[in-house]
């Protein structure tokens, strides 16, 4: 079994007074005993039968759009995993869940290790305050959530975000990884580091 599976889900985004239908990337990382869940959204139904009898050590969120946390509290309670989130997106978790809280915060440097296989966390912020990554380097993979695309950083024209910011993140942190690192989106198909990074200042100059 591989150590990464991939889902998507189907739903809407919604934030500032629009709505957008989106397909979202949901992981899943671990083997045939326990796994992670990496943004799994829209869809519980779908991702448990994914899991199957696994057990889940946690439900990491990159950050708190909508489309990322709307089932975590629901998938929380039936695999009785904690909801893993950066405190810095507080005032985006609470738009969509103002009666739940996540149960443990994501910090720098932290390592969250399932079935053997070490992620570090990663905080990239520019999407939203507190968007974060999780970097697996015994499998070569970082896990973006929608701070870098195949293409591109992801959005920053909406509340809560910043274009300098989300730049600095990508230039900083994930332009540091080997290039040979798969890219692991939140939407759309996956990339490399070495793919991406000759683009830096097209996108600066395109103010992306």
């Amino acid at each position: 079994m591989s150590p990464i599976e991939h889902l998507v889900t189907s739903g809407t985004f919604s934030l500032d007074g629009g709505t957008w239908e989106v397909g979202n990337n949901v992981w899943i990382v671990g083997d045939d005993r326990e796994v992670l869940l990496i943004d799994p959204a829209h869809d519980a139904d779908a991702v448990a039968a994914q899991v199957a009898d696994r057990r889940v050590t946690a439900i990491v969120c990159t950050h708190a759009h909508d489309d990322h946390i709307n089932q975590a509290p629901v998938l929380a309670q039936r695999f009785g995993a904690p909801v893993l989130l950066n405190p810095d997106e507080a005032p985006l978790w609470k738009l969509t869940h103002p009666e739940h809280q996540p149960d443990e915060e994501l910090r720098a440097g932290q390592a969250l290790t399932v079935a053997g296989i070490e992620l570090e966390v990663l905080p990239t912020p520019g999407h939203s305050p507190g968007s974060t990554c999780l970097h697996a380097p015994e499998l070569g993979v970082v896990f973006t959530g929608d701070t870098l695309f195949q293409g591109g950083p992801g959005a920053t024209g909406r509340s809560y975000s910043s274009f300098d910011t989300i730049i600095a993140s990508i230039s900083r942190t994930l332009l540091a990884l080997p290039g040979e690192t798969t890219v692991h989106t939140g939407h759309g198909g996956s990339t490399t580091i070495g793919a991406e990074a000759p683009h830096l200042e097209e996108w600066i100059a395109r103010g992306y």
